[in-house]
């Protein structure tokens, strides 16, 4: 009589196939947490984001329509797998301009204001920044995750795989006018949030000025640097509530393109 073996073959064809399904299926988000602020700051481990972009896409498995191994595995894939990339890293893109509006923001101030040497290292930029940019930098992070605008960014990434499943294709058009359009909102952005504290300076140093010509013993560099730093910090402590309204509404706004690129219905 035959023998039958102790233990029956294992089909490793549907495990191959589920690992490369889900392996696409990261591509979108794991380039997304690579460009995207908070997720992609140097602050953030590595084995986090790793972590994330594994488990996030786990239920989507099933309900996503995926294109078969076969063709994924083709030269075709190629374009599929990039296009995964670009969705991801777009968007990723886009919200950090809105971030960088903020930073250049204050930039600016502590340039205009005589700031600019007061400057520290920081982490999640890798260079020396003004102590006036990285303090709107923290409290745009800092509005960023309290709102739970962290969540609703990913759950517009994950949703977008219902809107543009992989390998169905992209406007392109539609990526490129939203990152050109976020970049040119940037500045604008970038000189509503600069231009109080402008305003002031430019008001104090006319008048610093006035004082200097009318009374020429006054010394501008041991008089007006001194209050023009006193007028800025005086004018960021009572500027503060409103500039984290100015903040949230920015947080919004960045929400709202990266949604309205990847055509998911968010309004931010």
């Amino acid at each position: 009589m035959e023998m039958q073996p102790l233990l029956p073959g294992l089909d490793l064809q549907p495990l191959f196939q589920l690992a490369v399904h889900h392996l696409i299926l990261m591509l979108r988000v794991g380039s997304f947490m690579v460009a995207a602020p908070f997720f992609g700051a140097r602050y953030l481990p590595l084995q986090v984001r790793i972590v994330v972009s594994v488990v996030l896409p786990l239920p989507l498995q099933g309900l996503v329509p995926l294109p078969p191994v076969e063709q994924i595995a083709a030269l075709t894939g190629v374009t599929l797998v990039l296009g995964e990339l670009v969705l991801g890293l777009a968007a990723g893109t886009v919200l950090m301009l809105f971030f960088a509006a903020a930073a250049k923001a204050g930039d600016q101030i502590a340039n205009t204001a005589g700031l600019g040497f007061a400057a520290q290292f920081d982490p999640s930029a890798g260079a020396q920044t003004p102590v006036v940019s990285q303090f709107f930098s923290m409290l745009l992070v800092m509005l960023f995750v309290s709102t739970d605008s962290h969540l609703t960014a990913l759950r517009i990434v994950l949703d977008s795989y219902q809107a543009i499943p992989p390998g169905q294709g992209f406007d392109a058009f539609a990526l490129v006018s939203t990152g050109v359009a976020t970049g040119a909102a940037l500045f604008v952005l970038a000189l509503k949030l600069t231009l109080p504290v402008a305003t002031l300076l430019l008001l104090l140093n006319l008048a610093v000025g006035v004082l200097t010509r009318s009374a020429p013993q006054f010394n501008v560099f041991s008089f007006g640097f001194p209050l023009t730093m006193t007028a800025t910090l005086l004018m960021l402590l009572i500027t503060a509530p409103r500039l984290g309204t100015e903040l949230e509404g920015l947080i919004d706004m960045g929400l709202a393109a990266i949604s309205g690129m990847l055509g998911t219905g968010h309004g931010g």
